[in-house]
């Protein structure tokens, strides 16, 4: 039987993607790890393989097709003895769900109503396991399984990266039947009844400018998610906000002494680097705030793994420092640059963006003073950087004079930490700045 490639989900945030670009075409035979496609999710571009083995049949999405959901077919791979024929196109699973770029923009709204329930649950979205995570099976698995009545939950995969393949389940036997997922459904359904009201719609923010000049920006998957996520995470997250000042004469003076040094090795170290070692260390020093919200529970990370967003041209990454509190600060440096180079090429893999406990985001390169930032989720903190400017402070001894100054903001989600926690927190990140050879010991 002819099996379907579907969309796959390559992050655990994506919904849909763009068909970039095609690496094979039909008639072609390809192998379980062969590079098929390229497929732009949300943040980059990625190369998407096979994991069964065959002929292309048949291309049911056109190159630089946008907007295709996770799950829906893409092509159709053909067994040996099958032929382009043994190809069902009359049902929703093939020519109907997978649409042409042009056909896709001329069809009606009302065409969705049209697919009959019964098809609309014979195709479900993905498999989920227990706690809601997704289950990876090829096309043909999922068939087998299905007929089988097997709960792929209960099954190891053997395929790549653990993915559920035709050997894994051809000889499994059945399992009990799947009594959580209508409940999982039932207790979804007053989650999405309470959903907020939409604010005005396209057409009538539109007839609110008629008249008047402007250009309309089609939004990419980048700025969609980063609208969706910072939306979730103000309408979601709890947050409250401590400020510090903090004197950097000293550092800016180690600094110096440090890159004279360093110049034979050809490392330069930034005032960035610095932070990031000072957040880290300042995670250990209060390891209670070394947290991130789970929904239900809280999760306290061993590790400082420090997140530091990187503007890229439409939108911005925050791509991840692993085990920050243990590296060099020319080991952080380098690092760091490697991340900020690919991030600005969309060249990331997803978990080089993904988790951390904290974030910090430095506007004071482009002369911001302060500012509020919003906390990434699940983080339970954020740190945002001002610029370093020259002001006039009062000594121990109560005299008057200038001093360097940097403000700060630590954005807190008051569900994973407290007031007095947080300013404990801030206050290791000061002392650790202030007084920067103490982060080498």
């Amino acid at each position: 039987m002819p099996t379907e490639i579907l969309m796959p989900a390559l992050s655990p945030t994506m919904e849909e993607g763009t068909l970039a670009k095609w690496l094979v075409k039909e008639g072609d035979t390809v192998s379980s790890g062969d590079l098929i496609a390229e497929i732009e999710t949300d943040k980059a571009t990625m190369e998407f393989e096979a994991v069964d083995e065959g002929t292309v049949g048949k291309i049911l999405i056109a190159e630089g097709s946008e907007g295709v959901k996770v799950n829906t077919p893409i092509a159709v791979l053909l067994e040996d003895g099958e032929s382009a024929d043994d190809i069902d196109t009359s049902g929703s699973s093939s020519a109907d769900a997978a649409p042409a770029k042009e056909a896709k923009e001329e069809a009606p709204a009302e065409a969705k109503s049209e697919v009959p329930k019964e098809e609309a649950k014979a195709a479900p979205a993905a498999p989920q396991g227990a706690g809601g995570n997704r289950i990876f099976a090829s096309p043909l698995a999922r068939r087998i399984a299905a007929d089988k009545g097997l709960d792929l939950a209960q099954i190891e995969g053997s395929g790549p990266k653990g993915r559920i393949v035709k050997a894994d389940v051809i000889d499994a036997k059945p399992q009990a039947a799947k009594e959580e997922a209508p409940k999982a459904e039932a207790a979804s359904a007053p989650a999405a009844a309470a959903a907020p009201a939409a604010g005005p719609s396209a057409d009538q923010v539109a007839r609110m400018y008629e008249g008047r000049e402007y250009e309309e920006v089609k939004l990419d998957g980048m700025r969609k998610t980063i609208a969706a996520r910072l939306t979730e995470a103000k309408q979601q997250v709890p947050h409250f906000y401590l400020r510090r000042d903090i004197q950097l004469d000293a550092l800016l003076k180690f600094r110096g002494d440090l890159n004279k040094q360093l110049d034979a090795r050809g490392v330069k170290l930034s005032v960035n680097d610095f932070i990031i070692k000072a957040c880290a260390l300042a995670l250990q020093s209060v390891p209670d705030a070394n947290a991130v919200w789970a929904g239900d529970r809280v999760l306290k990370m061993k590790a400082s793994d420090v997140a530091v967003a990187v503007a890229i041209e439409g939108g911005l990454f925050t791509p991840v420092l692993q085990d920050s509190d243990t590296k060099s600060l020319s080991a952080l440096s380098a690092e760091m640059k490697d991340l900020a180079a690919r991030a600005r090429d969309r060249k990331l893999a997803p978990h080089e963006y993904q988790g951390g406990s904290f974030a910090i985001s430095n506007l004071g390169m482009f002369g911001i003073d302060n500012f509020d930032a919003v906390i990434n989720p699940p983080h339970g903190a954020i740190l945002a950087v001002g610029a370093g400017v020259k002001k006039p402070v009062v000594g121990k001894d109560g005299e008057l004079a200038v001093a360097t100054v940097m403000s700060v903001t630590l954005s807190v989600d008051h569900r994973v930490i407290d007031g007095a926690l947080g300013a404990e927190l801030l206050n290791a990140i000061k002392e650790n700045l202030e007084n920067p050879m103490v982060m080498l010991a």
